[in-house]
């Protein structure tokens, strides 16, 4: 299967299995997939996530987190730069999601980190999507 947008299908099968309410999913894997996963743990979007193997090919293993109610950690995710147009914005362009209450995952000179690190390490980058 050849992908035009690996980070919108891996978006999309993160918002699609939340919606179906799976406890984990499967992606291909790639190492900005594990950049991007790496962020929504320690933002505390998803449980964990490992690297694994199935029939051979290198799979992400995403488990997904529900709150009390059994509601979704994430509410919406959001592609931003897409590979027909990509967003790039300089330090002081990073805007805030939802107002705080959401966070944007760019990658920069430094690697993959969210707007707010990005701010406080003084570098802009693109911006690949928005979660909340």
């Amino acid at each position: 299967m050849n992908l035009t947008d690996p980070v919108a299908d891996f978006l999309t099968r993160i918002r699609n299995a939340h919606n179906a309410r799976h406890q984990k999913l499967d992606v291909p894997a790639s190492k900005l997939k594990a950049e991007i996963a790496r962020i929504l743990k320690e933002e505390g979007y998803i449980a964990n996530y490992k690297p694994a193997e199935e029939d051979g090919q290198k799979v992400l293993r995403v488990y997904l987190k529900y709150g009390a109610n059994n509601e979704a950690a994430i509410r919406d995710l959001k592609r931003v730069s897409k590979p027909g147009c990509r967003v790039y914005v300089g330090k002081e362009e990073i805007r805030r999601v939802q107002g705080g209450l959401g966070i944007a995952i760019l990658t920069t000179p430094k690697g993959v980190m969210t707007g707010r690190q990005a701010r406080r390490e003084n570098v802009g980058g693109e911006i690949l999507c928005e979660v909340w």
